[in-house]
């Protein structure tokens, strides 16, 4: 019985080093393979979608004669605004909610265009609310009494369509983050990066500057970062800002949020209103909120700006340009907004999908599938992109690392930092492995021993 309770601790002992001979290689392997970067590849507009917005699919089959817009609801269902019995029916059908309302997209539309039609007051925006079915008209502090009355009586013109209102601060440009970057006319932020099939380039706010403008990555003008070749601005507000080695380099998949972490962007798409989304800046960081509002006009004091974003995010002088996004997928570049991130404010944002088709470029995007991404931060400050962290800021929760018991073994596999533990296993593992050969060795010379002195006396 003692000899086969020996032989069974003996296997036993084999197994178990044998087990940790391929955890140990596991786990230096994956750790190996999580260091380094993943590919990148360029989107194509045309295959640059989010998971289809059933919402936006029935105001596209229905048509606007019959409904208003759609949102995202508090349930997180979708929500469709629509103007007869029929059209309602089809929308519950089809497992959406669907809200009566009193006003087609065409009758807002014809509001909006209205609007465009008055003479432009500087300070004003207006943007179609789908929630109250109306276009909401805002005055900034610097609209004086009398051109708000103006606009308040064209307002009233229009009919119940139209409401107005009046909104604290200034509607002004961001200029002055992903990362920063510095030209003779300012501050701005990277937004992303995106190619032509031959060369890179940063896509950002077209009111940072005019083509021609020379930008660098630090305040010494030493590091040279590209030059701005293409600006729309104003009318949209997105320009091309070509690197000056035509190459965004490594991480270009990823746009910064600051303390060193990042986002990975692994698509291209248009909001929907009431989406959770986070925007990111060079002067005020990482910040989040909601989508209020699309086909935004604001009437910047350079211009008149049409069809933005509307978010309740803040932002600050130097974010122009910045990253907006969700779960991955690029949304828009920061156009601008009144307020600060200590008060609050309203953000308006150029929609990427537009200045995309307009600029005839793809989006850098990450072969990786979206939070699942861990890789080495980037030494190069030519482009808006830094290691990503723990977790992908987006629609579906805060921005916050993994906690330790919602981890999974794959995860904790592919930790770089699994590197020295896991050559400690094997190196433990090999050790287990002599320990039995020598015991069992022994055993042999032993029983041996005691075999030929049985036989010799």
């Amino acid at each position: 019985m003692r000899h086969a309770r020996r032989r069974i601790v003996r296997r036993a002992t084999r197994l178990a080093a044998v087990g940790g001979l391929l955890l140990g290689g596991a786990m230096v392997t994956q750790a190996a393979m999580a260091s380094e970067t993943p590919g990148t590849s360029a989107l194509p507009l045309s295959a640059s979608s989010t998971s289809q917005n059933p919402g936006a699919a029935l105001v596209s089959e229905l048509g606007t004669a019959r409904t208003a817009g759609t949102w995202i609801g508090t349930d997180g269902r979708p929500v469709v605004a629509v103007t007869d019995k029929e059209a309602a029916a089809q929308v519950e059908s089809a497992g959406a909610r669907a809200r009566m309302v009193q006003h087609s997209m065409n009758d807002l539309k014809a509001a909006a265009s209205t609007l465009r039609a008055a003479p432009r007051v500087a300070g004003t925006a207006w943007v179609m609310d789908y929630r109250t079915n109306q276009v909401v008209v805002q005055g900034d502090s610097t609209v004086s009494s009398s051109d708000w009355s103006s606009m308040t009586k064209v307002a009233s013109g229009i009919g119940s369509a139209v409401r107005t209102e009046r909104a604290q601060g200034e509607f002004t440009t961001r200029l002055n983050g992903a990362q920063p970057i510095l030209s003779t006319g300012g501050r701005c932020s990277a937004g992303f990066n995106v190619t032509d099939g031959k060369s890179d380039f940063i896509l950002t706010a077209g009111h940072c500057g005019p083509a021609g403008s020379i930008w660098f990555a630090d305040n010494q003008g030493n590091q040279q970062l590209g030059r701005t070749v293409r600006q729309d601005f104003p009318g949209s507000d997105f320009s091309l800002v070509q690197y000056a080695s035509g190459k965004a380099g490594a991480g270009a998949d990823i746009v910064a949020i600051g303390k060193g972490n990042g986002v990975r962007i692994t698509g291209v798409g248009d909001p929907a209103v009431g989406q959770r989304v986070f925007r990111s800046g060079s002067t005020s960081g990482l910040h989040d909120g909601e989508v209020k509002g699309l086909d935004a006009t604001v009437n910047y004091p350079e211009g008149t700006v049409t069809g933005l974003i509307e978010t309740n995010v803040c932002a600050e002088p130097g974010d122009s340009g910045g990253p907006l996004f969700s779960d991955g997928v690029a949304l828009g570049v920061t156009s601008g907004g009144s307020g600060d991130c200590t008060s609050g404010g309203t953000t308006f944002f150029q929609p990427v999908t537009k200045a995309m088709q307009a600029l005839d470029v793809r989006m850098i995007v990450s072969k990786q599938a979206a939070g699942q991404s861990t890789a080495a931060p980037s030494s190069s400050a030519t482009h808006s992109a830094i290691a990503p962290g723990a977790a992908s800021p987006g629609s579906s929760g805060p921005v916050s690392g993994l906690a330790d018991d919602g981890e999974t073994l794959l995860a904790r596999l592919a930790n770089p930092s699994n590197v020295g533990p896991g050559m400690l296993v094997i190196g433990g593992s090999l050790l287990a492995l002599v320990a039995t050969r020598y015991i069992r060795a022994e055993q042999d010379r032993k029983a041996y021993r005691r075999h030929y002195s049985a036989t010799w006396s």
